[in-house]
C-alpha cells in the first residue's frame, strides 16, 4: 500500500462519502470506465486494505483479487462512455459522464446517498452532491483507489472480449493504447468501430 493511501480523507466528513476514478482516457480504441466506490465504516477496519493501491501500480492478479473483495463488501457503480461519445463531446467530457453514470448507478443500486465525492484528479464531474477533486488521489483515498481497481478491471475484461474479435490490435495486451502492434496493425487494417475516431493517430489512418 502506497504510504498515505488511507481512510483520513474520508473520516473528516460526516455521512456517506465516496470514491470515484476512471480508467481508459489514453487509448485510441475503446469506452473510458468510471467507477465510484462507497466504502461502509464497518469493512474499514478489515487488513485487506493494506493491499489496496493505485491500480496502475498492481499486478492485473492483484487486481482481480481486490476487484472480487471490493464487489463483495462494498458499495459501488461501473458506469462507462463509448467511442461515439468521446468522438462527440471529447474525452475529458466522456470521462466526467462516465462518472456521474457510475455515481447515479451506485446510489440506485445501493439506496444510498453521498454527502461527497472524491474525485481522482483536477476536474469536477457535475454530481448531485459535494465535489472535493485530489491530484493523485487514486495513491491518496483507498476509497478512490477502490475505484481506480474497479474501473480498470471491468475495461480490461472489456478490452480483452473485444480481442476475440479484432485479434490483429492485440487490445488483450494493450488494452487499446497505441503501442507499436496496435499502431502498426492501424495501417496495414484500419480503424474498427471501437477506434476513436477524434484521437490523432486514427484521423491519421482515416484521412491520411
Amino acid at each position: 500500500m502506497a504510504k498515505d493511501c488511507t481512510f483520513r480523507m474520508e473520516d473528516d466528513y460526516e455521512g456517506p462519502v465516496c470514491g470515484l476514478d476512471e480508467a481508459g482516457r489514453g487509448p485510441l480504441a475503446g469506452p473510458v470506465m468510471a467507477a465510484c466506490v462507497h466504502v461502509p465504516e464497518s469493512v474499514r477496519c478489515k487488513k485487506f486494505w493494506s493491499r489496496v493501491n493505485d491500480s496502475k501500480k498492481l499486478t492485473a492478479l492483484q487486481r482481480d483479487e481486490l476487484y472480487t473483495f471490493i464487489v463483495e463488501h462494498c458499495a459501488y457503480g461501473i458506469a462507462s462512455a463509448d467511442v461515439h461519445e468521446i468522438d462527440k463531446i471529447n474525452i475529458l467530457q466522456a470521462s466526467m459522464l462516465a462518472m456521474k453514470r457510475a455515481m447515479a448507478m451506485m446510489c440506485a443500486d445501493f439506496d444510498i446517498v453521498p454527502q461527497i465525492a472524491l474525485v481522482d484528479g483536477n476536474y469536477s464531474p457535475k454530481l448531485d452532491c459535494r465535489v472535493q477533486t485530489v491530484i493523485g488521489g487514486d495513491a491518496a483515498s483507498l476509497s478512490i483507489a477502490a475505484a481506480s481497481i474497479l474501473a480498470k478491471v471491468t475495461r480490461d475484461r472489456l478490452m480483452c472480449d473485444l480481442c476475440a474479435q479484432f485479434p490483429q490490435y492485440g487490445w488483450s495486451r494493450n488494452s487499446g493504447y497505441g503501442t507499436p502492434q496496435h499502431l502498426a496493425a492501424l495501417r496495414e487494417h484500419g480503424p474498427t468501430i471501437h477506434h476513436r475516431r477524434s484521437f490523432a493517430p486514427v484521423q491519421a489512418e482515416l484521412f491520411g
